[in-house]
């Protein structure tokens, strides 16, 4: 399964729509974003795929955004971490602020952890779980997103120019 990564995107509807489009290019399957999405015209972008996503320390959360967002087809997060099966993969999903991220290291029920927050890359092993950031989207010099084929174990970093 091909599964789209972003993050931090600070609602940069306009950046998020080119990623949308790159994914679709690429045959993307689901979408997850790891936080920081930034406002509704974001979720705009999301609305119509298999999307997941948790909430940033910047994203701001009332009652009437969730229940748009279940209106139009996203399910907002329950727990943290969000937890997922995808390509038959376990993941674990945090922006990467919460005090639950901070022993992301120590989880061992899951085959990808992904978070944001940093805006920073990152893609580290550690034992048999994956850690990933894709980076981000807004306030870097370069931004990225990712996309992880789950059946090969094979992320691809995407700049944007």
């Amino acid at each position: 399964m091909l599964i789209g990564v972003l993050s931090d995107s600070h609602g940069r509807a306009d950046v998020v729509r080119r990623v949308m489009g790159l994914f679709d290019e690429r045959g993307v399957e689901a979408v997850i974003h790891c936080g920081d999405v930034g406002g509704m015209a974001v979720f705009d972008e999301l609305v119509g795929r298999a999307c997941h996503f948790v909430w940033g320390n910047c994203d701001s959360v009332d009652g009437g955004m969730a229940a748009y967002l279940r209106t139009v087809g996203l399910r907002p997060p329950d727990a943290v971490p969000l937890r997922a099966t995808l390509g038959g993969k376990r993941f674990a999903v945090f922006h990467g602020h919460e005090r639950e991220a901070m022993g992301m290291e120590t989880l061992v029920d899951v085959d990808y952890c992904l978070h944001g927050h940093t805006h920073v890359r990152r893609d580290e092993r550690v034992r048999a779980m994956r850690i990933i950031n894709p980076g981000a989207l807004f306030r870097v010099p370069v931004k990225t997103a990712a996309t992880l084929d789950t059946d090969r174990d094979e992320l691809t970093w995407y700049e944007l120019v």
